[in-house]
């Protein structure tokens, strides 16, 4: 078999991909590991694994073949054995008239072809690919394969408490579904029974994705494996349950919350992906517009008063929120929380769970949160009258009062406390600003494209063609895995409680009132921080559609900031 290294580092050389003084540390390295100079290049930064598998192919003259731009039925993992897969680094990608496309690690390996073209039955076409990509298409492509074949074995362990080793298929499946989650920046993944397949879908910047998965069989057998995992009860089915376990992945741990729902079909599985506290960043990362990002970080430092975050369910309050916490977190300062559930563990902050089974709910735990002498408090909901009374006369009493409500828009926040109970003048009082907010998938920058929206889009969303310069669009890529988005980014509007807006409060005035004269006051529309963004191009007007119905249509947008 011919040896390519030192042809493949000469080649690297003369394109400028490497340079001699890298070349010098890698032989170095190699003598010390014995590990191939191409993997010590790779270790030591001086080139990308892409870079050296494109130049590998270029040397070998076979095909340069990008796994991420390719949707690989894993079921193909049946044509070879495991053991010749992970030896050779190969797997078959796709099969088309008696050719079979397979992705090698070393396509000039003679003897491995040979062996696989008997295995599969069928001619070889080989390609190359990244290592790593194609390890980890092997682990994740057995795993669910094995699952779904020996499936009733494993729902046998599992009745017995016995799938703990992590050799299990079961076992195998699970883990890998779960790290394709975290790799995939999912923020849920949702294991949905029908009466002949199982459905596996990621939640990823707020919309579902289908994936790869066990068949039917396997689903049994992997809910028993998450009840092991989440220490619930393994012989109920009937009924709902919640759990919680931290799952490791790579050198990090993940914190997932588990909900089990009986269907007709068997029990429905949603795991919720928990981000480390480490991953709170600042209130400049949460991509507020910079008056916006400035009222907060002041607003958050006052001494007392109740600052609001509406929004619904995933709009990212919970972010905004524990950013703010980690912002002011200080030994000077006694913070204490009182969430159901509670998402992130924060340092130095007290942290109580509601439990409603036995009475610990937000109003009476908040009872018991103020005779611990707190400089700040978070509800993480105010949704009854008792709640609302407390949090008001906390703020109104020295303390910094953070909390949620369910409303559409910030303005909302004053009827929607109104019909809590909570009289004008304990309004005025105590509420010092309410933060309303939504997310927005961002566009892809690697493919975003501008483009010249049609008549009927701009009609629909109420634009002209002067508002819309500067849009872009989604049109996917390997490197967002064709969705045309990667990540999500936060739009808002702030209500600051000022004069003029108290005056209006505690003259019993209502929303159609209270919109102007914040407007007045220089509160932009959530809608209008949205065209912002399109207009920079970080998000698109298809994204936009969804905040039209937190736009007052009385008040015509103003003009998106230049």
């Amino acid at each position: 078999m011919f040896d390519t290294s030192q042809f493949l580092v000469q080649t690297l050389l003369d394109a400028g991909e490497i340079s001699s003084a890298d070349v010098q540390r890698a032989g170095d390295l190699v003598a010390t590991t014995g590990k191939p100079i191409a993997e010590v290049l790779v270790s030591i930064g001086a080139i990308t694994s892409r870079r050296l598998a494109i130049a590998r192919a270029k040397i070998c003259e076979y095909p340069f073949v990008d796994l991420s731009s390719f949707e690989v039925d894993i079921r193909n993992a049946r044509m070879l054995p495991r053991s010749v897969a992970e030896r050779f680094c190969a797997f078959p990608l796709f099969c088309v008239d008696g050719m079979a496309t397979v992705a090698l690690e070393d396509p000039l390996n003679l003897q491995a072809i040979d062996q696989i073209r008997q295995l599969v039955k069928m001619e070889v076409e080989p390609v190359l690919c990244e290592t790593e990509p194609v390890r980890g298409l092997i682990a994740r492509a057995y795993s669910m394969v094995r699952a779904d074949e020996r499936a009733d074995s494993a729902e046998d362990a599992a009745s017995d408490g016995n799938l703990t080793t992590g050799d299990e298929p079961i076992v195998a499946a699970v883990n890998q579904i779960i790290a394709g989650a975290i790799d995939a920046r999912a923020s849920d993944v949702h294991l949905n029974p029908d009466e002949h397949d199982l459905h596996v879908r990621y939640r990823v910047d707020g919309v579902l994705v289908q994936q790869q998965g066990p068949g039917r069989a396997a689903h049994a057998a992997m809910i028993q494996r998450l009840k092991v995992m989440a220490n619930l009860d393994l012989t109920q089915t009937r009924r709902p349950q919640d759990g919680k376990f931290r799952f490791a992945h790579g050198e990090s741990y993940v914190d997932v919350r588990l909900s089990l729902l009986p269907t007709i079909h068997g029990e429905n599985a949603v795991l919720r992906l928990l981000r480390p506290a480490s991953s709170i960043g600042s209130i400049q990362d949460l991509g507020m517009p910079a008056d916006i990002a400035g009222w907060y970080a002041q607003l958050i430092r006052r001494p007392h008063g109740m600052i609001l975050v509406t929004g619904p369910t995933g709009s990212g309050k919970t972010t905004t929120l524990y950013t703010a916490l980690s912002s002011i977190n200080s030994p000077e300062l006694n913070i204490m929380t009182i969430e159901d559930p509670v998402e992130l563990r924060l340092p130095l902050i007290r942290q109580i769970q509601a439990n409603h089974e036995i009475g610990l709910n937000f109003a009476s735990a908040l009872r018991s949160i103020l005779r611990q002498d707190p400089d700040v408090v978070l509800v993480g909901e105010i949704r009854d009258e008792e709640t609302a009374r407390i949090a008001v006369q906390a703020a109104m009493t020295g303390h910094l009062v953070f909390s949620t409500l369910h409303t559409n828009d910030a303005v909302g926040a004053v009827p929607r406390l109104r019909d809590l109970g909570v009289p004008d003048f304990a309004i005025n009082s105590a509420l010092l600003a309410v933060l309303a907010q939504r997310l927005v998938r961002k566009v892809c920058p690697k493919c975003a494209a501008t483009y010249e929206p049609d008549d009927e889009s701009l009609g629909l969303l109420g634009l002209s063609r002067d508002d819309a310069w500067g849009v872009v669009r989604a049109e996917g890529c390997p490197d967002c895995h064709g969705l045309g988005y990667k990540g999500r980014v936060g739009v808002y509007e702030m209500l600051r409680v000022t004069d003029r807006l108290r005056r209006l409060i505690e003259a019993g005035e209502g929303t159609s009132e209270l919109l102007p004269a914040a407007r007045a006051e220089g509160m932009r529309l959530i809608w209008e921080d949205g065209l912002d963004k399109a207009r920079r191009g970080e998000t698109t007007l298809d994204e936009l559609g969804k905040l039209r119905t937190v736009v007052n249509e009385d008040v015509p947008p103003m003009r998106a900031a230049a």
